[in-house]
């Protein structure tokens, strides 16, 4: 949604999504009486499936949730000034700093750190942690070199930015499963999301949705596969984290080491679930922030830029033809020169 937002229309919407969507559909899967998180059981929600839903660290409750609310904001704002899609001769806008862009993905990837091996909750479940932590490393390193691989074979160019969103991906997809598989199923997943992630960029440019930081296919899609490769990938040796020590006596097994379809079943449900609740809800937000007029911001807003126009100072001084220092109105100087759009290179697609 980057590029053509309104502050005030951030805070409104963000007040429904950390206030009620974030609380609420984390507590079906996480909270302690959560209908996905008792899914399965005697007298619970589908008592046929005979397990429940499971993200261990939030593929499907942070990062799924995340990516279907910037799709519907996505399109609810339309797409930037000027930008014209693939489909209509045209193509991506050229990205606005690259070395920021890759130096703040590998500062995610960091964070990622705190945020998987985290979610333990526990320091006794220390063989966790580790695994935890090593395959969060792989599936972001097979990702990242997949994606990159993909971008290539389409441009026949070392895409950094599809690379840093290559790794994001794997980041993102590893997020479930990374307690339940093992080292090569944390590179498999991984390696499949860094090829997921490009098409995912290319599907939404041929359905003319402008996500210039790529947050729908990194979050949302990736998401949504890492949820499933638990079902997938899930080897049958773990079972669940806790306060002293780790209880494998029920682990979960997936497709692919003999456990059948059951663990792929209940995530496949859970993800749908809060998939489409998401997206449902997220519409009406935005639609709804939009009728007031304070979802997008003016078309001279974007022109010269939501820093000046929003904030009243330039964030970026050195791409600015005129410098701002010589005058003491910063719009106004900005208004003594050419629209933003037609000097500065719009944001491109990192995640």
């Amino acid at each position: 949604m980057i590029g053509r937002t309104a502050f005030l229309g951030d805070l409104l919407y963000s007040v429904a999504v950390s206030g009620f969507i974030y609380p609420i559909i984390g507590h079906w899967a996480w909270g302690p009486d959560g209908f996905l998180a008792t899914m399965g059981a005697t007298g619970f929600f589908l008592p046929s499936l005979g397990t429940s839903f499971h993200d261990f660290a939030g593929s499907t409750v942070v990062h799924t949730i995340g990516g279907f609310i910037a799709l519907a904001g996505a399109i609810v704002l339309g797409p930037r000034l000027g930008r014209k899609f693939k489909r209509d001769g045209g193509g991506p806008m050229m990205p606005h700093d690259l070395t920021i862009a890759a130096s703040g993905g590998l500062l995610l990837w960091f964070g990622w750190y705190g945020f998987n091996p985290g979610s333990t909750l526990s320091a006794m479940d220390f063989e966790g942690i580790g695994r935890v932590a090593a395959n969060t490393t792989l599936a972001a390193c097979a990702a990242g070199l997949t994606a990159m691989a993909a971008a290539y074979m389409m441009s026949k160019k070392w895409d950094v930015s599809f690379t840093v969103n290559g790794f994001l991906a794997g980041l993102v997809a590893i997020t479930c499963p990374c307690y339940w598989v093992s080292p090569s199923g944390a590179v498999a997943l991984g390696g499949i999301a860094g090829f997921i992630v490009v098409a995912g960029v290319e599907l939404l440019e041929y359905l003319r949705i402008d996500d210039p930081i790529g947050a729908v296919p990194v979050h949302g899609i990736c998401g949504i596969w890492g949820t499933l490769s638990l079902g997938f990938f899930a080897c049958g040796k773990y079972g669940s984290t806790g306060p002293f020590a780790p209880d494998n006596s029920a682990p979960l097994r997936g497709l692919f080491y003999g456990g059948g379809w059951t663990v792929l079943a209940a995530q496949a449900v859970g993800s749908v679930i809060i998939t489409l609740a998401t997206f449902g809800v997220s519409m009406v937000v935005m639609y709804a922030v939009n009728a007031f007029g304070l979802l997008r911001v003016s078309e001279e807003g974007e022109n010269y830029g939501l820093d000046v126009h929003e904030h009243g100072i330039n964030a970026y001084p050195e791409y600015v033809i005129r410098a701002v220092a010589h005058s003491a109105s910063p719009v106004a100087s900005f208004e003594a020169t050419e629209p933003l759009s037609s000097r500065v290179p719009a944001a491109g697609h990192i995640g």
